[in-house]
Formats: C-alpha cells, sequence, structure tokens
C-alpha cells in the first residue's frame, strides 16, 4: 500500500469509524490531519492499550457532545506506525489538539477524562 492510498483507521467506541470534520474514510489521508480549517483532538491509540480502551466510551461521547464544532481523528499506531514518528508520540493515548490553522496547542498523554478534554476546547474557543 502507497503513502497515497494509506487510510485514517479511526474508531468509534472500540470499534473502527471516521469521525471527523468532513472527511470520510475513503477520502482521508494521513497528510490531512490535523484538518485545517477547525480545532482538532488527535488522539493515537493501539487495541493492546487498556488506557486507550478506557478512553473509548469518553471519546464517542466528545464526538457527539462536538459534532460539527471539531475534529476527532484517532490514529492506530500499529496500523501508521509512520505516524508516531511524525507526530513525536512516546506514549499511549496521547491526545494532541490542534488550533484551526493546523498548529499544535496542547497535548496530554494517558487517560483524559471527557471534563479535561471539554476545558481544553473551551480553552481554545469551543463551547
Amino acid at each position: 500500500m502507497t503513502k497515497k492510498t494509506i487510510k485514517i483507521s479511526l474508531i468509534l467506541g472500540i470499534g473502527i469509524s471516521l469521525l471527523s470534520w468532513g472527511i470520510t474514510a475513503q477520502s482521508a489521508s494521513l497528510k490531512e490531519v490535523p484538518v485545517k480549517g477547525t480545532i482538532n483532538l488527535v488522539d493515537f491509540w493501539s487495541d493492546y492499550c487498556l488506557p486507550c480502551k478506557m478512553m473509548a466510551p469518553v471519546l464517542a461521547k466528545v464526538e457527539k457532545n462536538y459534532q460539527g464544532k471539531v475534529a476527532i481523528v484517532h490514529v492506530d499506531i500499529e496500523k501508521f506506525p509512520d505516524q508516531v514518528k511524525r507526530f513525536s508520540i512516546r506514549v499511549i493515548p496521547t491526545q494532541v489538539f490542534f488550533d484551526q490553522k493546523g498548529k499544535e496547542v496542547f497535548r496530554h498523554e494517558g487517560f483524559m477524562s471527557e471534563k479535561e478534554i471539554a476545558a481544553q476546547f473551551k480553552k481554545m474557543g469551543v463551547d
């Protein structure tokens, strides 16, 4: 598979799907992450990671609550190990927040609660 055809693998709950700002699983490429023009939360995770599995229902709820307001993208580090280097991921789960211009503004390593995520979005101007 070439880099041009690599698709982003994302989860909703523990299953796989893509839920982000106007990107479908068929058209999404890793070059489009972070999604420009909106606030992003990029979640780096893996199936073997217990804290990642604990984050799944939290992120599913956040996705529902912020649908249309932010892009939430889940990157499976097992399927896309090159993204570990690209985004300097040291620990999973890691949540990286980007502003509308695609600039990283905050990074959290480990489990992050819904309340903490909402507080970060609020700091970034999203209610």
